[in-house]
């Protein structure tokens, strides 16, 4: 299994170069970041600077979108990356959540996504790609591979990336929910032709390491609280899409948004979000890994056998360091 650590952008930039590097010093494989325009500094940037300290890091975004940047922009800027620094960026996408909420518009449609990761990836590759009626190819590229792995919880969204995507995030670690999706994606790649096995699946979670004491596990869970407000977001739109009662999606996801009253994107992925109080300890426990090493060791192998390839942290909390460390220390050798 590999491990990724997922930062946000927040300033100085430095500092998060600076753990990137000391992540990949560590044996973490993946360096991935948010990316929202208005609310974190630009990532692509801050790649560049990541790129140009490590060696064998992959860095992306956990996730882009297609309408904060046009589509050649985007292949362009990750080519760049790449013809610089050797093929070490990953596309992470979805719909778009803060990025685009925040700039008053809606998430984009299934089917657009679709066309964009087909068109980014083309570009990007080096390939000619035809949108909007114009076809177009970057000359500049050689050899160029940019893997686009796409986030989804619902249904049709679980569909488009068996169908179509290199790989699949999951953004939540509750091993039930995880087999659920895992199996739904893999699912639509062999009803598609592929190889199920070739879409790679990453499970992407806060992580908080414990020193076994009750008061510690209890600042644990407030610490990652945030997170299942953020899952909500994405939640709440699926059930006004679904319903509650479809079947189409699992009662053990969405039952917990019921308290659910609003959802300021100021605290988005920050601890002590305070329009996260509705979610309660037993949604943290579930998806996240709290508890001490050997507790994030078991839920990682559960995840491991449900055909997980990557975990990455979602170090937003008061112990980011401790917790790169510690998963160093006492969680990556147990898997390398």
């Amino acid at each position: 299994m590999d491990f990724g650590l997922v930062l946000q952008n927040d300033p100085p930039a430095a500092t998060l170069v600076d753990r990137m590097v000391r992540a990949e010093q560590l044996g973490f494989t993946h360096g991935w970041t948010f990316d929202s325009a208005v609310l974190w500094q630009e990532p692509f940037v801050i790649y560049s600077r990541i790129l140009e300290h490590t060696g064998r890091l992959v860095v992306g975004p956990m996730v882009t979108n297609p309408g904060t940047r046009t589509w050649e922009v985007t292949a362009s800027t990750f080519a760049t990356l790449n013809d610089m620094y050797g093929n070490r960026t990953i596309c992470g996408i979805g719909r778009g959540d803060s990025a685009m909420r925040v700039a008053g518009r809606k998430p984009a449609t299934l089917g657009l996504l679709a066309e964009a990761m087909r068109v980014i990836k083309d570009l990007a590759e080096g390939r000619e790609a035809e949108f909007g009626g114009t076809s177009m190819r970057i000359p500049w590229i050689k050899d160029g591979s940019l893997p686009i792995w796409m986030a989804a919880y619902g249904p049709k969204a679980l569909e488009l990336t068996g169908r179509q995507a290199d790989g699949y995030i999951l953004q939540l670690a509750d091993p039930f929910l995880t087999e659920w999706m895992v199996k739904a994606v893999r699912k639509a790649a062999a009803d598609a032709g592929r190889d199920p096995a070739s879409v790679k699946v990453c499970v992407a979670a806060p992580a908080y390491v414990t020193d076994g004491s009750a008061e510690g596990y209890a600042h644990a869970l407030d610490q990652c609280r945030w997170f299942g407000g953020m899952v909500g977001n994405h939640v709440a739109d699926l059930v006004s899409r679904y319903g509650e009662t479809s079947g189409m999606v699992p009662a053990e996801l969405t039952t917990y948004i019921k308290a659910r009253e609003k959802y300021d994107y100021s605290h988005h992925g920050r601890a002590g979000n305070p329009d996260t109080a509705f979610v309660p300890d037993e949604i943290v426990e579930r998806f996240c890994l709290v508890g001490p090493a050997e507790a994030h060791i078991a839920k990682l192998e559960q995840l491991k056998a449900l055909g997980v390839d990557q975990f990455a942290v979602y170090a937003m909390h008061d112990a980011i360091d401790d917790t790169i460390e510690r998963y160093a220390d006492a969680v990556i050798p147990t898997f390398s």
